[in-house]
């Protein structure tokens, strides 16, 4: 009879960032850290990160162990290839047991097709779940690179975390611009001032943010609408910090609760018309009938399957879904959504179908 092997429920945790943010810094501290002996570190190329004086061996053409107990190892072709050999390794005791993974991207990198990767294939889902993303960001550069390349907004719309390194080579003032404009694409992200690459490796994982059946404790945290709110109006209103980064967060609700039917439409069509310019999309919803609400989590395309928590995370009881968009205005999903709902509620469902089909 065949064994069943469980699942190794590993957390991967991306961490991006122009050249020259730090990136190489960070991760050369992090792997000298005896708490990530149990840690496997995929990056691009051994020759960018300065591990000379931490080889012990290699193991394998691609892998090698570290004097921490780390396993480092680079990517070939193709990510989903390199993870799954990874597993097969450890499993195979060709390698140590590692229990958490750390993959380091190029900078030029655009995150979303790593976090696609991650989320929407089965085969690494049974091994391994997202547990967040880092962004790297200069403090002294950092406005340019926004400026100049739109992958730089994605890292940072993308971010659980975003590290400004660099913080002793600038004034005040151009690092507060730069926290108000990273604030204006991600208001709910933690922003922490990296030190030579000084960051506590606690401060680097335990995020679980993209875990579908992640409970309510975090659900308030990534819903802080007032500071959401705050930022869009702010983004608005104050012509001197505004920026035309076309990325922008901003989150809409509704007070009464709302059709099932008519959400998993708002959601398809979201899906169908906006998808590839919705980096980020996470509500709760309270369903009509429903006695606890509903958690729906997506980057562009790809939406988790709904998931039921068993508690309300606070007594407030609105539906409520932040946005991360790029070149959408909130106008455009709030119509679309209050257009919906205000159909399925007077004229019925079916009929709502028909308009839209029409």
């Amino acid at each position: 009879m065949q064994e069943t092997i469980e699942p190794l429920n590993i957390p991967i945790t991306v961490i991006t960032g122009f050249l020259g943010s730090g990136k190489t810094t960070l991760l050369s501290s992090l792997i000298k850290n005896d708490k990530m002996a149990n840690t496997a570190v995929i990056i691009n190329e051994f020759g960018e990160v300065g591990l000379d004086h931490l080889l012990v061996e290699h193991s394998k053409e691609n892998i090698i162990e570290l004097e921490s107990g780390c396993i480092c190892c680079t990517i070939r072709s193709d990510l989903q290839k390199t993870l799954r050999e990874l597993i097969s390794k450890r499993l195979k005791g060709d390698i140590n047991q590692f229990n958490r993974l750390v993959i380091e991207t190029t900078g030029l990198a655009d995150p979303v097709p790593i976090v696609h990767t991650l989320i929407n294939s089965f085969n690494l889902q049974k091994n391994y779940f997202l547990d967040g993303v880092i962004a790297l960001v200069d403090a002294v550069n950092g406005g340019k690179t926004l400026d100049a390349y739109p992958e730089a907004l994605k890292q940072a719309a993308m971010a659980e975390l975003i590290i400004l390194s660099k913080t002793d080579l600038t004034d005040n003032e151009t690092k507060t611009s730069l926290v108000n404009r990273l604030r204006a694409i991600n208001p709910s992200v933690k922003i922490i001032l990296g030190n030579f690459g000084a960051v506590s490796i606690s401060e680097i994982f335990g995020y679980n943010a993209y875990d579908p059946y992640g409970k309510s404790k975090d659900v308030n945290e990534w819903l802080a609408i007032e500071k959401i709110e705050k930022h869009h109006h702010h983004q608005h209103e104050n012509d001197v910090n505004k920026h035309d980064d076309n990325i922008q967060a901003f989150a809409i609700t509704k007070d009464a609760p709302v059709n099932m039917i008519a959400f998993a439409l708002f959601r398809d069509l979201l899906k169908a018309q906006m998808g590839s310019d919705l980096l980020r999309v996470k509500g709760i919803i309270n369903i009509s009938g429903k006695e606890f609400p509903a958690v729906v989590h997506g980057v562009q395309h790809v939406f988790h399957p709904v998931q039921w928590l068993d508690v309300w995370p606070s007594k407030d009881r609105q539906t409520k879904i932040v946005f991360i968009t790029r070149n959408i205005k909130k106008e455009e999903i709030e119509d679309l959504f209050n257009a919906l709902f205000t159909v399925a509620e007077n004229k019925g469902i079916e009929t709502a179908i028909n308009i839209l089909d029409n």
